[in-house]
């Protein structure tokens, strides 16, 4: 997948996040919607306390005290209406009714006796600071005593919750509910109570949000730390593969830590012992064969010189020569492989100058160009047999070389460039293999064993870097070299 980080401990970090983050959006929702349910409880509890108390407060009352006293009594959330017009009850679903049951029971229990309440909830716009002001008592033309709004609420007469109300509310939309609540008093007189939940009952709780998000952050970073220890050994264990192809003779990886990084590290520096045994085993049995074929070589040459037809002499004497020179050239290769050279600094610049002097006694031209920054980390003997490979090479078959240097702090690179015919794209590559010549350097005349490139290929890449051959656009090759730092 695209977005799937590639890395096994992003990917960890990745699960971890996303399951906890999931985990308390969940944990949210559900505080949310119990806290809520327990606002909602206590709010309608706290109106059914006031209601019951005003209603208790009105029976000791004559009714033109009522009328007087309702003035005080009636303010936002709480509107309190004397009058004898009932409630006209609209179809409520489940949920309504059920709020509308378990209000009408507080307030039974809290006025204490078994008179008539109905009680309603419809939807309505929560009250909010700003609208106490708006708010103001009225008289109706009736004789009852009401309560309305004035411009800031947009109360206007003959509009309410339902037929047969003679209050209501004008509005966009809804955004809470009403408990509308009506109860008899013991002369007779209807008593109706509409309280509206405060908006605070639906606000966010930012304290809540705020310890989550601090959890969320503190889990997070103990999970990073956790997975970056745990995924350590994988990384060490990676580095040392990446490393084993540049040197065999690598310090073994310590056995140590959990189960299973131990029994990983264990088969690692058993694999690796394996290696190096069958490496040097190969490389001492292809070393004696090598050597001891140069004394049947020797004797052979002997007896050729023996031979009276001068021709003949010559053929074998020519063959004689490829011979050694092929055996004198896989010792040499196999002497890189085998090689125990410590890496020192080295100066590069300074390699290849004494590599173009020695040419230049033969007649080659070796042009130089730039600079390195620094020494070089390496084996100075290999890099010499690999740049003096390549600059012959570059010689025999393109007249002259030009070298140019370029360094940072992240590479060394290498680029030796000649003048010859180049080769087919198909043969870039296959040069690089052991006793391949490409058709070019098959003749008597330029001679060579197939061994040079090969030989450069596993001194660069014994330093971590890397080889290639390029067919240049105004004619000739490019041997690139690029040493990491």
């Amino acid at each position: 997948m695209k977005f799937v980080p590639r890395s096994l401990f992003a990917r960890l970090v990745l699960v971890m996040i996303t399951v906890l983050f999931i985990a308390q959006i969940l944990s949210l929702a559900v505080h949310m919607h119990e806290r809520g349910e327990l606002l909602a409880r206590a709010s309608g509890m706290h109106s059914a306390q006031r209601i019951a108390d005003i209603v208790r407060l009105f029976e000791s009352m004559s009714a033109e005290e009522r009328r007087r006293i309702v003035q005080v009594l009636s303010a936002p959330p709480l509107i309190v209406t004397l009058g004898e017009r009932p409630i006209a009850l609209s179809e409520q679903d489940e949920d309504r009714r059920a709020r509308a049951a378990l209000f009408g029971a507080m307030l039974r229990r809290f006025i204490g006796d078994e008179r008539p309440i109905e009680v309603a909830v419809l939807s309505s716009p929560p009250f909010r600071p700003g609208e106490m002001r708006g708010f103001r008592p009225a008289w109706r033309g009736d004789g009852e005593t009401g309560s309305g709004y004035g411009p800031a609420m947009g109360m206007e007469k003959g509009r309410g919750h339902g037929p047969g109300m003679g209050y209501g509310m004008r509005h966009a939309g809804g955004g809470g509910i009403s408990f509308i609540a009506q109860v008899r008093l013991q002369d007779g007189t209807l008593v109706t109570f509409d309280t509206r939940q405060p908006t605070q009952t639906v606000s966010w709780p930012y304290r809540l949000l705020l310890s989550l998000a601090v959890l969320l952050a503190g889990v997070v970073i103990v999970a990073w730390i956790a997975v970056r220890w745990a995924t350590r050994p994988l990384k060490q264990l990676s580095e040392a593969a990446e490393g084993l192809g540049r040197n065999i003779d690598r310090p073994p990886l310590a056995e140590d830590g959990p189960v299973e990084v131990a029994r990983a590290a264990h088969a690692f520096n058993t694999m690796q012992a394996r290696l190096q045994s069958y490496i040097r085993d190969r490389t001492r049995i292809l070393a004696a064969m090598s050597h001891d074929l140069k004394t049947p070589i020797t004797r052979l040459r002997l007896r050729a010189e023996l031979l009276g037809d001068g021709e003949v002499r010559g053929r074998f004497t020519r063959d004689l020569d490829d011979m050694e020179s092929m055996v004198a050239a896989t010792l040499d290769f196999l002497r890189g492989l085998d090689s125990g050279e410590a890496v020192q600094p080295l100066d590069v610049m300074a390699l290849l100058e004494s590599l173009q002097a020695d040419l230049a006694e033969t007649g080659g031209v070796v042009r130089i160009e730039g600079r390195t920054a620094r020494a070089y980390p390496g084996r100075p003997q290999a890099l010499k047999r690999c740049l003096g490979n390549l600059l012959e090479n570059a010689i025999k078959y393109g007249r002259r070389a030009t070298v140019l240097v370029s360094d940072d702090a992240a590479r060394l690179e290498i680029r030796v460039l000649d003048e010859g015919p180049g080769l087919p794209e198909a043969e870039l590559e296959k040069v690089f293999e052991p006793f391949y010549r490409a058709e070019q350097s098959r003749s008597r005349e330029t001679g060579g064993t197939g061994l040079g490139l090969t030989i450069a290929r596993s001194v660069v890449e014994g330093h971590g870097g890397k080889i290639e051959l390029l067919n240049r656009p105004e004619g000739g090759l490019e041997a690139r070299i690029i040493l990491p730092r």
